[in-house]
């Protein structure tokens, strides 16, 4: 690609990202806000205790769900992160990370055994 695109897509990015930042830290935090309802609500005992956790990651997940246009901004993260790697001559591919057998393992695992 050519470097003037990829400065142009790399600036359009950049603004993305600055323009969502402030979404995607109160992603984070309602996130956060979330993973500790269900954290202490795990750990807690009693009911009132259950249904005050219950409360706080209901409250944090309304919190994360106003946060959605954060999602933009992370996948113009994204796109920065893969143009910053393109500009500097690193391979740049999306591919689905293939899951090997779990038996094949075991196999390489028995073979070095028996032998």
């Amino acid at each position: 690609m050519n470097k003037f695109w990829l400065i142009t897509l790399g600036i359009i990015a950049g603004i993305v990202v600055l323009s969502n930042l402030g979404h995607m830290i109160g992603l984070a935090v309602s996130l956060l806000i979330v993973y500790a309802g269900v954290h202490y609500y795990l750990k807690s005992t009693s009911t009132l205790a259950k249904v005050w956790w219950v409360a706080v990651g209901i409250i944090g997940g309304i919190a994360a769900i106003s946060n959605v246009p954060a999602l933009i901004g992370v996948a113009a993260l994204v796109a920065l992160w893969m143009i910053y790697r393109k500009w500097n001559g690193q391979s740049v591919s999306v591919t689905a990370v293939k899951e090997s057998d779990p038996f094949m393992n075991f196999e390489q695992q028995w073979n070095k055994l028996t032998k």
